[in-house]
């Protein structure tokens, strides 16, 4: 049996488990992945919690929880460990400052560094970043008080009770005592992380440019939980490498891409222990209605435009269909003549079309689809474009040309006239809406007027809102009960993450896997989230906060990114 666990709603998917130390969470984790109980799709490991992300029809949250109590907590893992090690020059910035912290002298530091055991408690931050924890408990060491801007690729450095290497450049507030030449992160290897939880990871005096992998330890590393067997990815070209490769028949080439233009799919989830979120489109429902419109698999990748703006030529005949935010849909042929259709339609294309999307009017996001899909390269089996991690492909910027599949490859008849469309209504600037929030996993923070006041104003989408999150300005900040921060700890699309300034953060696709502010609450349809434009004011309600008679009435149907997979 498991004790001393605590349950937190963490939305109306996902399950926070509280475990009493980092040791415990480590075990816990073992345990879940050796007992693959049924309903649950991804584990999300932290310093003192797992984030459970379950199919709400196959189980649910008291059930999960009865569970994971009755779980065998023998603290060991059947399967050989992974084991790495690591050439390290210990010629960090903070080399002495560490010293004089842990009342060491340098050389010590780096014996001490060398001789402990070190395990991959979690990942996070970034693709291939492990945090490692060490069985020398001399290595209690805190963060920088002024984080630096850049903290150079290979870093290895400490904070906390853990060490951990940074996979690419990067700010960071770690005290830096050395560097590796060894590569945290590569698509062309399997796994493309370096460190998974569980790994032994052993550091030693840097004598040549090497990293060592046990050979039994990297044929057992395939095995993570939720992250079923990948073709070997290759690496993303950038716009000119894709160009060079089209050669089909069917293409388009960007004209103008508007304020950004992505290539976006349903996303790659099962990736959380390397530290990859799923990303994905925004708003999935958005695309996925566009490809039934066209014909393709619901799971076909498309194109993400934010605001509108792009303007787009075609090579090719083919089937188009644009959904999601309100803009004007322009098709002008070869000849100069011009055609207007409508969101939620499927039209034609013929060479030498140019497809023009107007500034967005209600809504940020629209999604084009085109039948027979989008040929990219793929990045663990998903063409999703992350902008926080930097996986996927690049943003299309002038003259990237993108090939397009043959539309006869598509598996669906389709009828190019208008359709039952993706139609919603979509808030405008000034507008309030209302949206439907489940509380926790950490509400227990805020005071009873901070809940009060997270329900009771409205709260107004800002212009510094990305596909990490938006960030959400209310006259009153919330108020906490607690202070300081929490041990890192998974996060969800549609979380509001609250920092210091008692601001919320409502986080999107792209949102880091794990953080340290508390998470009041989680919004329950994420994808009407992704449509939020600034200025729109929003008014969250839950079943005991009954709603105002005069918000915006919409679908709160549960489209959480995980759906559907």
């Amino acid at each position: 049996m498991i004790d001393n666990l605590d349950f937190h709603t963490a939305s109306r998917r996902h399950l926070l488990v509280e475990c009493p130390n980092l040791a415990s969470t480590m075990h816990l984790h073992q345990a879940l992945e050796a007992a693959e109980l049924d309903g649950v799709d991804e584990l999300v490991p932290a310093a003192r919690t797992v984030l459970i992300r379950f199919n709400p029809a196959r189980t649910s949250a008291p059930v999960l929880a009865d569970r994971i109590r009755s779980l065998e907590h023998t603290g060991t893992d059947s399967a050989e460990p992974r084991e790495v090690t690591i050439d390290v020059h210990y010629d960090g910035e903070d080399l002495t400052e560490v010293a004089d912290l842990l009342s060491l002298s340098t050389a010590e530091v780096i014996t001490r560094h060398q001789r402990a055991t070190w395990q991959v408690a979690f990942s996070g931050f970034a693709p291939g970043f492990g945090y490692l924890a060490g069985d020398d408990p001399i290595f209690t060491v805190p963060r920088r008080s002024s984080p630096r801007t850049r903290v150079p690729v290979g870093a290895v450095a400490l904070a906390g009770e853990f060490t951990g290497v940074y996979p690419r450049a990067s700010p960071g507030g770690w005290q830096l005592i050395g560097r590796t030449d060894a590569r945290l992160w590569d698509l062309d290897r399997e796994p493309p992380a370096l460190f998974v939880p569980g790994t032994i990871v052993t550091f030693r005096e840097a004598k040549r440019e090497s990293v060592t992998v046990s050979e039994a330890s990297a044929e057992s590393s395939s095995s993570l939980k939720g992250a079923p067997a990948q073709p070997k990815s290759s690496p993303q070209p950038d716009s000119s490498s894709q160009s060079d490769r089209v050669a089909s028949a069917h293409a388009f080439t960007v004209i103008r891409p508007g304020l950004q233009l992505l290539i976006q799919d349903l996303g790659r989830p099962g990736f959380a222990a390397m530290g990859v979120s799923s990303a994905g489109a925004a708003d999935r429902s958005a695309l996925q209605a566009a490809n039934r419109l066209v014909g393709n698999s619901e799971t076909t990748a498309g194109l993400e435009s934010f605001g509108g703006g792009a303007k787009l030529a075609i090579t090719g005949a083919g089937v188009a269909a644009v959904t999601g935010a309100y803009a004007a849909i322009t098709v002008t042929s070869a000849d100069g003549a011009v055609f207007q259709h409508h969101l939620g339609e499927a039209f034609s294309l013929v060479n030498g079309d140019e497809l023009e999307l107007g500034t967005t009017e209600r809504g940020t996001r629209a999604y084009i689809a085109f039948r027979g899909g989008i040929e990219t390269e793929t990045a663990l089996g998903s063409a999703s474009a992350d902008t926080l991690a930097h996986l996927g492909p690049a943003h299309l910027e002038p003259d990237s040309t993108v090939a397009l599949g043959r539309p006869d490859s598509a598996p669906h008849l389709v009828d190019p006239v208008r359709g039952s469309g993706h139609e919603r209504h979509l808030p405008a600037p000034g507008e309030t809406i209302e949206m439907s929030v489940t509380l926790g996993p950490r509400d227990d923070w805020f005071t009873s007027a901070g809940v009060e006041t997270l329900l009771g104003q409205e709260w107004t989408v800002t212009h510094e809102s990305d596909r990490v999150g938006l960030r959400l300005s209310g006259v009153v900040p919330l108020e906490r009960s607690r202070t300081g921060e929490l041990p890192s700890e998974g996060a969800v699309t549609g979380a509001l993450q609250v920092p210091p300034n008692g601001q919320p953060v409502l986080f999107g696709p792209d949102h880091p896997l794990t953080g340290g502010y508390p998470i009041i609450a989680s919004v329950d349809d994420t994808d009407l989230a992704a449509q939020l434009s600034p200025g729109v004011k929003i008014r969250f309600v839950t079943d005991a906060y009954p709603a105002t008679a005069d918000a915006i009435t919409t679908d709160h149907t549960d489209h959480s990114p995980e759906n559907g997979h």
